[in-house]
């Protein structure tokens, strides 16, 4: 039998999850990847089953609870999020806090320290216009390489070339159709 890609990480899930089933009918916690791959796997499995997004969501986050993990567990995964495959296609389902509010002291616990941080400190930095020229808005992630973005996006790639944008890591910018953005690039 050959599996795509796609296949053999639902069937990953699925086996995890199974695994996490077996230790809580036993009595026992559950570890960061047992406690994802149970939220994930009843997520996929809702969702092939028809049930609305917004119930899903609803259901995952009362699925667990901070009792249901070891220590830290809480505190370290802060959101899960999954590809679902609805009747009517996929849809990405994103849970924040699945395993309830975070205690902040334990393994895993995130410390913040007082004042502004300077994110990429020390980089190469300048300005680019990003003009999109397409139809739809164009999304650009933190660490996207300019020089490869979308070609609906026009501005100067040779001066791209080895920048990303300078914004924190995880989030990104918008460009709507037909708008031109003057952003801070940095190198990356």
């Amino acid at each position: 039998m050959h599996l795509t890609p796609r296949e053999q990480e639902r069937l990953t899930i699925f086996t995890v999850a199974e695994l996490a089933r077996r230790r809580r009918a036993r009595g026992r916690v559950l570890n960061a990847p047992e406690a994802v791959a149970l939220l994930c796997d009843e997520i996929l499995e809702r969702a092939w089953d028809g049930v609305p997004l917004d119930d899903i969501v609803e259901q995952a986050r009362s699925l667990l609870t901070a009792d249901d993990v070891m220590d830290g567990v809480a505190d370290l995964v802060p959101q899960v999020q999954v590809e679902a495959m609805f009747p009517s296609g996929t849809a990405l389902v994103a849970v924040d806090r699945p395993f309830g509010p975070p205690r902040g002291a334990g393994p895993g616990a995130v410390a913040v320290a007082a004042g502004d941080v300077e994110i990429n400190a020390g980089r190469d930095r300048g300005r680019l216009a990003i003009r999109n020229g397409g139809e739809l808005i164009v999304y650009l992630s933190s660490h996207f390489p300019l020089a490869e973005a979308n070609p609906a996006l026009s501005f100067d790639r040779a001066a791209a070339a080895g920048m990303r944008l300078d914004v924190p890591a995880g989030t990104a910018v918008a460009f709507p159709p037909g708008t031109e953005r003057l952003v801070e690039v940095v190198r990356a």
